[in-house]
């Protein structure tokens, strides 16, 4: 007789002990060091009410699963010290990562936010979006299809992103952060960069920038050691469109 035991029957035998979180020497093995896991289960949360059913990621096409067709993008912030944040771009065909600047407004830790307006940390929808637009708008039509995000509030404009962008959104659902997998494995690898717990703020757009080419020039197995740079710009070649600068 044949016994199946499920993966989350796994995580529950590892983690039941300590009363949910992993022994300190388990712990050690993790790259991403988090102690505390929560079933998914309990994770089906009703969302943020500017989500709708019609673009949840369930209702994403097929082709972006697949990774056959370029364009598909996955989307985030990391966040760090006194609400500061990075934005992150990653395209699931060749693993191409943008990083968005998100300075701190005016007034921030001075004024009190006023009502409905704009968030002072910097990150708020207006400044998510307008910052999206101004850096995925450099790529030509064909790479901009769509964006998948989780249900955070910064993505409250998302129907302005698509008519200013050209960029469907999609949504995950709550606490779902697997279904952006990419995104999250090179969130992982920027806090090389960008470590927990520091000061976002102070890194300018040059800097942002400059740890986005180090990555986009890094050679990765998934693209049979390719850089992410160099399967940009073969996907660009083979439309022919003039490719953009990849690197700088």
């Amino acid at each position: 007789m044949t016994m199946r035991i499920s993966h989350e029957a796994i995580y529950q035998a590892l983690f039941v002990q300590g009363r949910g979180a992993l022994r300190r020497e388990l712990t050690a093995c993790l790259r991403t060091g988090r102690v505390l896991r929560m079933p998914r289960a309990r994770t089906r949360r009703q969302g943020k009410n500017f989500v709708s059913s019609e673009i949840m990621i369930s209702q994403r096409p097929v082709e972006v699963a697949d990774r056959a067709v370029p364009g598909h993008w996955e989307g985030d912030l990391i966040l760090g010290l006194g609400s500061s944040a990075i934005g992150t771009l990653v395209e699931r065909t060749t693993r191409f990562t943008m990083l968005l600047h998100l300075p701190r407004m005016i007034g921030h830790g001075k004024e009190a936010r006023i009502k409905n307006g704009p968030a002072l940390a910097g990150h708020g929808a207006e400044a998510v979006c307008e910052a999206i637009t101004r850096t995925i708008t450099t790529l030509p039509e064909q790479l901009r299809r769509s964006l998948t995000w989780d249900q955070g509030a910064e993505m409250a404009q998302h129907a302005r992103l698509r008519i200013d962008a050209g960029l469907q959104v999609y949504f995950c659902d709550p606490q779902s952060p697997w279904q952006r997998a990419t995104n999250e494995n090179t969130n992982g690898l920027l806090r090389q960069y960008f470590p927990k717990g520091t000061d976002l703020s102070v890194h300018t757009a040059d800097e942002i920038a400059a740890v986005a080419a180090a990555l986009n020039t890094r050679p990765r197995k998934t693209l049979e050691w390719k850089t992410p740079a160099e399967a940009l710009d073969e996907l660009l070649r083979s439309t022919n469109k003039q490719p953009v600068a990849t690197t700088a």
